[in-house]
């Protein structure tokens, strides 16, 4: 297989969840745009694709498979089997991300908990794909059209949060926003700042994160000539972004941008890790073992990080 001729491969995801689905089902959606479609490898498992093929009765257009594994799978039940399968797709990923073959990678769902029993020592994609592709510098951001938000601290405890924001990574999740909507060929584009306290702090009434960090962080953004505004009370920054007002929302903690994010995009919202050396999206979802194998699973946001993906590549 000479894989040069790929651009975007789409690791598989776990088998025995929703990911092979969605595959499937995203495939068909593009079968009308071979020219897309051939620029495709997908990393996973030609039999389980081939099975779910049969389960939707749905053909595979025609793409390139990498078929890595050849398993038995109980969909919905995951063993140690399907977790080092799913770890393994990622890695193969990585590597061809490596030697350049690949330049963007569309991620299907996977679980912490599978990758632990896989030996991986990784949280998820994100921290994974960083490590391995030398960046210490990246950010979770989430697309879609009505709402782009960007984190400054992921996967944390609430407690923590206000000790592990400081003003340089604000500034550098913002830059690499700027630098995103740039791809995108957002003209004029406008970026709002969540502050950390109610009411952004009332003026240090309700905390001085705003005064004595988020501040510091604004202006060292306009210093470089990075269209930031802010920050706002987030109670009310969302309902403006949605209004068009801003093209991106930095959200200083998860559930303080997800929400809003998820209100409005959570069947078509896409994931996308900023700051990597190649593309990397995935759908806004998990696994959804519970409905795995039931042919009910919606691939709207798998399409979605196809197409992000694809622009992105094309940009």
């Amino acid at each position: 297989m000479n894989s040069k001729k790929f651009k975007l491969a789409i690791s598989m995801g776990c088998p025995a969840g929703i990911g092979p689905e969605i595959i499937i089902k995203s495939l068909n959606y593009f079968k009308e745009q071979p020219h897309l479609l051939e620029q495709i490898l997908i990393i996973g498992d030609k039999k389980v694709l081939s099975k779910t093929a049969q389960r939707l009765n749905l053909e595979i257009p025609k793409v390139e498979i990498l078929s890595i594994s050849e398993l038995e799978v109980d969909p919905g039940k995951p063993t140690i089997e399907t977790s080092k399968a799913m770890a393994q797709y990622v890695k193969t990923a990585i590597d061809l991300a490596k030697k350049g073959e690949i330049q963007a990678i569309v991620t299907g769902p996977i679980t912490k908990e599978g990758l632990i029993k896989a030996g991986i020592p990784y949280a998820g994609h994100t921290d994974w794909l960083a490590k391995e592709l030398g960046v210490d510098e990246y950010v979770m951001a989430f697309y879609g059209d009505k709402m782009i938000v960007s984190l400054v601290t992921t996967h944390i405890p609430l407690k923590e949060v206000p000790e592990s924001i400081n003003s340089e990574r604000i500034f550098k999740v913002a830059k690499l926003s700027y630098e995103f909507l740039n791809k995108l060929d957002k003209k004029d584009a406008k970026i709002a700042l969540c502050g950390l306290n109610p009411h952004a702090g009332e003026a240090g009434l309700l905390g001085d994160e705003e005064q004595m960090i988020i501040k510091e962080a604004v202006d060292k953004c306009k210093k470089e000539k990075i269209p930031i505004y802010g920050p706002f009370p987030s109670d009310s920054l969302f309902y403006w972004a949605y209004k068009g007002r801003y093209d991106l929302v930095i959200a200083l903690y998860h559930d303080q941008g997800l929400i809003p994010f998820k209100l409005i995009h959570f069947e078509d919202g896409v994931n996308i890790t900023l700051g990597l050396p190649i593309i990397r999206t995935s759908p806004c979802h998990g696994t959804a073992y519970d409905i795995a194998g039931k042919g009910i699973a919606n691939p709207t946001s798998f399409v979605s990080a196809l197409k992000l993906a694809y622009k992105l590549l094309h940009n």
